[in-house]
């Protein structure tokens, strides 16, 4: 068999300080930023670092690391061929399982190993 051909960006996101992480209420504006409504939060948990003195006050320590990975099959390696815009592509990753870094990046958030300011920051170019 042939080795694969896969596209893999990452993003590096600042892990909330486990010290010092508390559950807060995402802002309406922040949700906007990513695509969501206040509806969609519903039964999910977000969280930041209040700041301690392990983290220096600033909430987080250390860094990890989203990432999206794309394989490539004929149908996309057409698509290339063809010049197609790279929303075409994206969308068509993703109708194959990719896991966008946005994506990644919230599952991340809801599971409270970083915060949502950081996936904006980290992924506002998918936006």
């Amino acid at each position: 068999p042939s080795p694969a051909e896969a596209i893999l960006p990452q993003r590096l996101v600042r892990p909330i300080c486990s010290q010092c992480r508390e559950e807060v209420t995402a802002s309406e504006e922040l949700l906007f930023d990513l695509g969501k409504k206040v509806e969609e939060m519903v039964g999910k948990k977000v969280f930041r670092g209040r700041g301690c003195e392990v983290c220096n006050n600033t909430g987080y320590k250390g860094r990890v690391g989203l990432f999206e990975l794309m394989l490539m099959n004929d149908e996309m390696r057409e698509m290339v061929m063809n010049n197609a815009s790279v929303d075409e592509l994206r969308k068509l990753a993703q109708s194959f399982g990719m896991v966008s870094l946005r994506e990644a990046g919230m599952n991340f958030a809801f599971e409270g190993t970083t915060t949502l300011d950081e996936v904006v920051r980290e992924t506002i170019m998918e936006a």
